[in-house]
């Protein structure tokens, strides 16, 4: 299970980026509309020199369309370190969809409330041990 907090009405939990000597956790707000994984401003997906892999267009929530960048960066979630896709966009990291696929999230929406994220144990069955 991971925790995390609502702070001005903002679900936020940090992720950890597994860098080549260097790990580094970063406080993310959750983004549900954002079906990526993970969204990190331009200015620090240059000083972590993440590889590049695409330009991509993508499309906000206002429905206007903006080019953005792609890179590949190493994360810790749910324990686990994985690869995902991480785009250099906006002023503040946020997580996408793609990174809460195959868990439950439950979040109570006050000021120093707790956010509460656990894996589905598989497909059909998710246990909650909140």
């Amino acid at each position: 299970m991971i925790h995390g907090t609502v702070i001005g009405l903002q679900a936020q939990m940090n992720v950890i980026l597994r860098l080549p000597g260097l790990e580094l956790e970063v406080e993310c707000v959750v983004d549900t509309g954002f079906e990526g994984f993970l969204t990190l401003p331009p200015a620090m997906i240059r000083e972590l020199k993440l590889p590049y892999v695409a330009r991509i267009d993508a499309n906000l929530a206002d429905d206007s369309s903006v080019a953005a960048y792609a890179y590949l960066i190493r994360i810790v979630w749910n324990g686990v370190e994985r690869e995902v896709a991480v785009l250099g966009i906006g002023r503040r990291p946020l997580i996408g969809t793609a990174l809460l696929e195959d868990c439950h999230l439950g979040i109570d929406f006050c000021d120093s409330g707790t956010a509460l994220w656990m894996k589905f144990c598989s497909a059909s069955h998710c246990l909650l041990g909140i």
